[in-house]
């Protein structure tokens, strides 16, 4: 189990990871509906995440969703690197009814993001523009490369739900173990 505190002006958050778990999680953030995220890429991944946060939410929800983005990148990143004895990339499509979207990795130990979700607007209270920088917040303090693509969909709950469970996919596919890798790089190092 990997733990992590940060405490700033505007959060207070704490996470607890097994890379290899069940997927259990408990999650409480104060913003239902990315608590709703956070189990499903838990659940997806196999991995048990506990997430607490205490934010400004009297602001908005956008300091503990980046936030936490952050904070669970870091504790990712201590999980990972250096990749030794892992597949290193990832890739799935999850669909959620008309939706479907697409999530290619690498655990590369360096920061990118392709982002193409046309989400706008709110599910429910939750500002959608929100999703970006959390995947953004998660790629860049990791590091890995990611890229999150709507293949299709309107709906704007199951265009971020499918993002969210084709990266937790994805993601669980680059962490499988695989003894003949050793460091998966030409270079040999990630």
């Amino acid at each position: 189990m990997i733990e992590k505190r940060r405490s700033t002006r505007e959060t207070e958050i704490y996470v607890a990871l097994n890379l290899y778990g069940k997927g259990e999680s408990s999650i409480e953030t104060g913003v239902g509906f990315f608590d709703h995220m956070l189990e499903a890429f838990a659940r997806h991944a196999l991995i048990d995440l506990e997430v607490e946060c205490k934010g400004d939410l009297h602001v908005d929800a956008h300091h503990s969703v980046e936030d936490v983005g952050i904070v669970l990148g870091q504790v990712l990143g201590e999980a990972i690197y250096p990749v030794r004895n892992l597949e290193r990339f990832g890739d799935a499509v999850a669909v959620m009814d008309e939706a479907a979207v697409e999530c290619a990795l690498d655990l590369s130990n360096r920061a990118f993001l392709v982002y193409e979700l046309p989400v706008t607007g709110k599910v429910g209270e939750f500002d959608t523009e929100l999703v970006e920088e959390f995947f953004k917040a998660l790629a860049f303090n990791m590091p890995l490369t990611l890229h999150v693509v709507a293949q299709r969909g309107r709906n704007r709950h199951h265009l971020i739900e499918a993002a969210f469970k084709a990266f937790a996919v994805a993601f669980r596919r680059a962490t499988a173990v695989n003894e003949c890798s050793g460091v998966p790089s030409t270079k040999g190092v990630l």
